[in-house]
């Protein structure tokens, strides 16, 4: 397949798709399903043009370019990262052998459900956020939400290109089933129940971006490593954009802690909420509900499943590379959170059945510097509150701790007492109440909500008060 990308297509690529006209006239004719799909479920704030950064190529010298584009005309694509010839598998039982470029028969049904499991991802945020605009703090903030949601549609276009390409009537019959889902719809919600949670506000937005995107992230690194060379490439560029959906988490909050420490201190108060701020406690409901919902999305502790992608090389380990054992795993082992009479606990497992948990651990540990950030915003501040993870237990729907319930803390608790008092750990109603009467729209350049500070760097070098969106 060539790498340079026809950007002059009707759908902008660079996998040859003028040299297949059968897949070319397929995905032509899912495309007015796809802008019906966006006309109706995308976001719903009209704007003339945004300025948007639009995949363009995949090469080193730079592979995006920035200018104000109407959003329905978005150039989507299909972009894979630049193929290794020499690309062998590096794990699993068919460790060493060449990557594959066809899918092998025995693996086709688990690998259209990877598929499928991701692309179904995509749609469904743009589906959670698309009433934000109504109400986004400033016009840079419009900006990056409109950024987020057209590159969505474009990870959901490489997930359909794939589907397409190698999976036949089948493929083409999900590639359909991935418009008809909604997030949220009591009949064909979407398959993972953190994209079925509203995304209401703001801080919701932002916590979503940091959390859930940031679940994206290492779900996309596993699949990077997938002995099934298109999707590992697929899932290698679609990484370069996440890393714009965990920025505008990661500084979102940033703003928001920011700017409800500078309202602490000017008017010597815990509680900034009576002068236009998010509270800290509220923030960190926010927080705990988000985290907590993010890992779910990793599945259970143990999973034969995931023991079996492993070994047939579907799916690796989040930098496989750099993990200095056999990469087969046959004999070794991992400790995993479990329930051990009634007790919070760990129990050794095979590692392949543990893999959910040593992902979700890479997770953690990344999500602790998000925190560790806010946290220092705060201590620069002067201000003695700090911001936490919850414990691995606390408010979990999948897994060992399912059928329990438990602190912020680690505490058990009976179901009762959870009832009584899940307010003080999760947002009620009146702090999201609270929480969207702050948000009104701001739309003069220059200018933001009260709620929220501005930020330090504009996009691709523009100011704060460039002309960032047009609107209708």
């Amino acid at each position: 397949m060539p790498t340079a990308a026809d950007y002059a297509d009707k759908i902008p690529n660079n996998v040859g798709l003028q040299e297949d006209l059968r897949l070319q006239r397929a995905l032509e004719s899912w495309q007015p399903n796809f802008l019906n799909w966006w006309d109706s479920m995308g976001p719903a704030l009209p704007a003339r043009d945004v300025y948007l950064r639009t995949a363009v190529n995949v090469g080193r010298e730079g592979w995006a370019q920035f200018g104000h584009v109407a959003m329905r005309d978005y150039r989507w694509g299909i972009f894979l990262a630049e193929r290794d010839p020499g690309r062998v598998i590096g794990f699993g039982e068919h460790k060493g052998e060449p990557a594959w470029t066809k899918v092998p028969g025995e693996y086709r049904s688990e690998l259209r459900r990877l598929l499928v499991v991701q692309g179904d991802t995509e749609p469904a945020s743009v589906e959670q956020q698309r009433n934000l605009g109504a109400t986004a703090p400033s016009l840079y903030d419009l900006r990056n939400l409109f950024q987020v949601n057209v590159e969505e549609g474009r990870h959901l276009w490489a997930m359909v290109y794939l589907l397409h390409a190698y999976f036949g009537r089948e493929g083409r019959e999900e590639a359909d089933d991935l418009l008809r889902r909604n997030s949220g719809s009591a009949e064909s919600p979407r398959i993972l129940g953190a994209f079925n949670e509203e995304t209401p506000d703001w801080l919701s937005f932002f916590m979503f971006t940091y959390f859930t995107d940031r679940d994206g992230k290492y779900q996309l690194g596993t699949l990077k490593e997938s002995a099934f060379d298109p999707l590992s490439r697929t899932c290698e560029f679609m990484l370069k954009e996440e890393a714009h959906h965990m920025m505008v988490g990661t500084t979102g909050v940033d703003r928001i802690v920011e700017r409800t420490a500078a309202l602490m201190v000017e008017h010597d108060t815990d509680d900034a909420g009576p002068y236009g701020a998010i509270p800290l406690f509220v923030i960190q409901k926010y927080l705990n509900f988000h985290y907590s919902v993010s890992l779910d999305l990793f599945g259970g502790e143990t999973s034969t499943n995931v023991a079996n992608y492993y070994t047939a090389g579907l799916k690796g380990r989040w930098m496989e590379d750099r993990r200095a054992d056999d990469h087969k795993l046959t004999d070794d082992g991992i400790w995993v959170d479990a329930l051990v009479d009634g007790e919070l606990a760990q129990t050794e497992v095979p590692a392949l059945t543990g893999l959910n948990s040593d992902l979700r651990r890479e997770y953690i540990a990344d999500c602790q510097g998000g925190v560790s950030r806010w946290n220092k915003i705060l201590a620069q501040a002067g201000l003695p509150q700090r911001l936490k993870l919850p414990h691995v237990a606390f408010n979990r729907k999948v897994g060992a701790f399912a059928g329990i319930e438990a602190t912020p803390d680690g505490a058990l608790l009976p179901a009762g007492e959870w009832e009584r008092r899940q307010g003080e750990w999760l947002p009620t109603d009146v702090d999201k109440t609270h929480v969207r009467s702050l948000m009104r729209p701001v739309r003069e350049r220059g200018k933001i909500a009260a709620w929220i500070a501005p930020p330090r760097h504009g996009i691709n070098g523009r100011p704060f008060d460039f002309e960032y969106v047009h609107l209708a």
